[in-house]
């Protein structure tokens, strides 16, 4: 067996792993890790990034679209700590990913050294940090184990995050040692027996439900949600930002379960005598402040899929839970036999029918059509197109009007974060665009852009081509939003004084124009989709229009009459 720097065997042996692609910010730190992406080129492509967040947020979009673990490899210190967003987000969001820290030497450790941080107290599990694992490799010889682990640990059970800190003299030191084989999600099946006591409990109801979502899914685990959902008419209602599990264009589509949802649903989820979990969390956003379920003992029957044990009973007292994974529970589900007729089929009709409803649009003011908008993208977007998001109102037009055809139809087409993490929405698009090269579209907010807008760097350079539709409306919208709803009238710390954002897109090497009016649009869009490169298109957008379904003057007026 030859001998070679460790850092070149690291990159050895995420080649192993799958990996076709590292985002990062290089560092001093891993510079013999740099070296070995130059040996290895043709195999693994180092994604230059310009801030650790976007890298962060970037490896999460791509353990989303692959379900395999996205790799994010930053410097100590001030590198990892940016990074940190991107971790947090991927912990919230159940997505498989590893951030690899290069840190400092062993020499150094323990004295405070430059940029040294305690990786275990800031990310690990034991100080209730959001990695799954957080390891340290100061053993070259047994890299190929800790990386097999980390991409193990990171899919297996509740898929989520996990950190590999890599000191500096590790990485510059001789090696003896080969990769590991590709290590692949283990399986956990349904108990046959609570499939039996499913099956009762589904007999017995009248109104039952279904909210599906959380991470974990793949076309084949969707197609077969899909077929359960049919042999037993069953309505199905997507988990908030995860509306691409169910197909939402099926007669059985309720909705999504989220914020901003349709009150309608709201009222038929309270109603139901059976709810159904397949994946979610049940968090606060799926829960609607956990008052559609009420904690820790719901009005419903509660039935839980989960992928990880501790999140069973965590939260609601469940009357019946399954451990499995979703490609497990899917095709577990979709053989229970259903009876000749079933109690619901008008019950299933109707909340389809409010979902059809909710798709009508409120009259709203200004020269912006929102509703009119999102049509158009309907229309014009490829089915396998990739909506992206970051965190703020803006996203409400897309979450509430377009349609996802889901992963049943064979591609997962929302990258979108649970976490609230403001930011996402640019970086995932380039990387959706990188890495697959299907249309990458990305909805944002004036604030929300600005967070992670220097990223169009890194998509021009690495040849990304995505779509971004900024909406401009001068202020960080969802927080003046709640601004006006408790202090009302009080301005403060919300109002933003932005640049000429079409020019800022053209320096980057974006294409740019502005829409004013609605009519504008398609032909903004089409020249988009038409060009080599990316493209921004900026609408400027009344503050009034606030949500989908209201203005802030309504807003205010209701917070002044209640005081």
């Amino acid at each position: 067996m030859s001998t070679q720097i460790a850092g070149h065997l690291l990159v050895e042996c995420l080649i192993a792993q799958g990996v076709t692609h590292v985002f990062g910010v290089p560092g001093e730190s891993y510079l013999a890790a740099l070296d070995g992406f130059h040996d290895h080129a043709d195999e693994i492509r180092f994604v230059i990034c310009r801030q650790e967040g976007g890298a962060a947020f970037m490896a999460e979009a791509h353990g989303k679209l692959t379900g395999r673990p996205g790799v994010c490899f930053v410097t100590r210190g001030p590198g990892a700590t940016n990074a940190s967003i991107g971790v947090h987000t991927a912990f919230q969001d159940s997505t498989p990913m590893v951030l690899l820290v290069g840190d400092v030497g062993s020499d150094f450790r323990d004295r405070e050294a430059f940029q040294e941080v305690d990786f275990q107290s800031f990310f690990g599990p034991s100080t209730k940090g959001f990695a799954k694992r957080v390891e340290r490799v100061d053993e070259a010889s047994r890299l190929p184990e800790y990386v097999a682990r980390a991409f193990a640990a990171a899919m297996n059970g509740r898929p989520g995050p996990v950190v590999l800190v890599l000191p500096e003299d590790m990485l510059r030191s001789a090696v003896q040692a080969k990769p590991l084989p590709r290590v692949e999600p283990a399986l956990a099946w349904a108990d046959p027996g609570g499939l039996r006591e499913l099956r009762q409990l589904l007999l017995a109801a009248r109104r039952p439900f279904v909210i599906a979502g959380g991470g974990g899914w793949t076309p084949q685990a969707a197609q077969a949600l899909q077929r359960f959902a049919e042999n037993w008419q069953l309505p199905v209602g997507n988990a908030f930002r995860f509306q691409d599990t169910f197909d939402n264009h099926h007669p059985l589509y309720a909705g999504d379960v989220g914020i901003g949802i349709n009150p309608k649903l709201a009222a038929r989820v309270r109603e139901a005598d059976l709810v159904i979990a397949i994946g979610p969390r049940l968090g606060e956003m799926t829960t609607g402040g956990y008052a559609l379920l009420e904690a820790p003992r719901p009005a419903q029957k509660l039935v839980h899929f989960h992928a990880s044990a501790e999140e069973l009973h965590r939260v609601y007292q469940a009357d019946l839970v399954f451990n499995t994974t979703m490609n497990a529970a899917a095709r577990a589900l979709e053989v229970l036999t259903a009876p000749p007729e079933l109690p619901w089929s008008d019950w299933a009709q109707a909340v389809h029918a409010d979902y059809e409803a909710n798709l009508v649009p409120q009259p709203l003011p200004g020269p912006i059509d929102m509703p009119a908008i999102v049509q158009c993208l309907q229309k014009h977007l490829p089915a396998d197109a990739v909506l992206t998001n970051g965190a703020g109102n803006f996203a409400s037009w897309v979450h509430r009007f377009y349609r996802h055809h889901g992963l049943a139809k064979g591609f997962k087409t929302q990258l979108a974060p649970t976490s609230g993490a403001m930011g996402y929405g640019v970086p995932a698009g380039i990387a959706a665009s990188i890495t697959t090269g299907r249309v990458a579209f990305t909805i944002a907010g004036d604030g929300d852009f600005l967070m992670n807008g220097q990223e169009l760097a890194t998509a021009v350079q690495h040849g990304g081509k995505s779509i971004i539709v900024l909406l401009n409306n001068g202020m960080y919208g969802t927080i003046r939003m709640h601004q006006e709803r408790e202090y009302p009238v009080r301005v403060s710390g919300t109002a933003l004084h932005n640049p000429d954002f079409c020019a800022l897109a053209r320096a980057y090497g974006y294409a740019a124009e502005r829409v004013t009016e609605t009519p504008g649009f398609e032909a903004a869009l089409l020249r988009a989709l038409a060009h080599e490169g990316g493209t921004l298109i900026e609408i400027p957008l009344d503050p009034e229009v606030i949500t989908t379904r209201g203005t802030l003057s309504a807003i205010r007026s209701a917070a002044q009459e209640r005081r």
